[in-house]
């Protein structure tokens, strides 16, 4: 089969499958192809995030040691001052970010939150970082304030395919999180959408989790890929492990499927060994977080992903409008350091 090339929305469930099915040789063949035509090979987007309200979410994701209705020994903790998230911003920038995703575990954004988020986003920006912000479901209007106010990006996953996910959801219907997407991309925005796969999902479900990704009226910009981290308390802590090359495959044909779209290996990393790693990136995956936590997850040292960089001759990506140089020494030295566990947290 030859390498898809061309933007896509209307894959079938049976087209999305076959890719599934390919020889794996055959399958990272082609998707390395793709990635090739859309993107420099041997570099990954870099980002950090900072987690600015912790814990006690209505939600009941059942894989989510955030969410208020489960016992997974999780502090809450209030949403952070203005200044606070503002001087971690100018930290991240130091040592070379040049995004600044802030996560906020909530249901829903309320109006009374929202000046204090706004005052984030304008604070963060004009330190000439780009913003991405992840806070729960959105209304139109909430969202035309965090464009207004200079937000980049929106993270909102579907988590998986619409057929399974009420075994894993029931405070929110699929439709909600469609429409919180909708209302960012009406409001100027870029998305950041994915999923997570190893949480007892059949394969068809992570065929139609992509197809449904793919499928969208417009591309997310970046698609993050987790694989399940089980935490004692969730109903899925005793879910069996996913096998490392169904993740790997779920990486080839995401790139696939959406073929100018970051794709982001997340959630999960700590249990992935060098090799596995090095697949996905050959698959496709093509960015990441560093430092040491993933939300509340472990996710690998900075340290670790520099030397696995530098064995694998991957850089870190460019933008442009920052000199190679400058860019590349500045994300070089914050890489060798270890972000601070208690402020540091990568997002799904």
């Amino acid at each position: 089969m030859s390498a898809v090339a061309s933007v896509r929305h209307d894959w079938s469930l049976a087209e999305v499958q076959a890719l599934f099915a390919l020889p794996f040789n055959d399958l990272l063949f082609q998707a390395q192809t793709v990635h090739r035509q859309h993107f420099k090979p041997n570099e990954v987007q870099v980002s950090t995030l900072l987690s600015i309200k912790t814990g006690a979410c209505a939600e009941d994701c059942k894989y989510c040691p955030q969410s208020g209705h489960y016992n997974t020994g999780l502090e809450r903790e209030r949403l952070l001052e203005v200044e606070k998230v503002l001087t971690q911003a100018r930290a991240a920038k130091d040592k070379g970010a040049t995004r600044f995703c802030m996560g906020a575990a909530w249901s829903n954004p309320k109006q009374r939150d929202m000046p204090f988020l706004m005052e984030m986003v304008k604070g963060v920006k004009e330190m000439g970082l780009e913003t991405c912000m992840t806070l729960g479901k959105l209304d139109a209007s909430q969202a035309v304030e965090l464009k207004q106010a200079g937000l980049d990006y929106y993270n909102h996953n579907l988590d998986t395919s619409p057929e399974f996910y009420g075994e894993i959801i029931t405070t929110r219907t699929y439709q909600d999180r469609l429409d919180t997407l909708q209302h960012v991309r009406d409001a100027g925005m870029k998305v950041c959408c994915g999923g997570i796969v190893g949480m007892g999902e059949s394969a068809t479900d992570r065929a139609g989790l992509l197809r449904q990704l793919a499928n969208l009226p417009e591309h997310p910009e970046s698609v993050p890929i987790n694989m399940l981290v089980k935490v004692q308390g969730t109903p899925l802590d005793n879910v069996d492990d996913l096998d490392p090359f169904v993740f790997i495959r779920t990486i080839a044909v995401a790139r696939i499927l959406l073929p100018k779209s970051h794709v982001r290996l997340s959630a999960g990393r700590s249990r992935m060994n060098e090799q596995m790693q090095a697949l996905c990136f050959m698959a496709g995956a093509n960015s990441i977080f560093y430092g040491d936590k993933l939300l509340t997850t472990e996710n690998p040292e900075a340290d670790a992903d520099r030397l696995l960089f530098a064995k694998l001759g991957l850089v870190p990506e460019q933008r442009h409008d920052v000199s190679d140089e400058a860019h590349e020494a500045a994300l070089a030295d914050a890489m060798k350091e270890q972000q601070t566990p208690s402020l540091f947290h990568a997002a799904l």
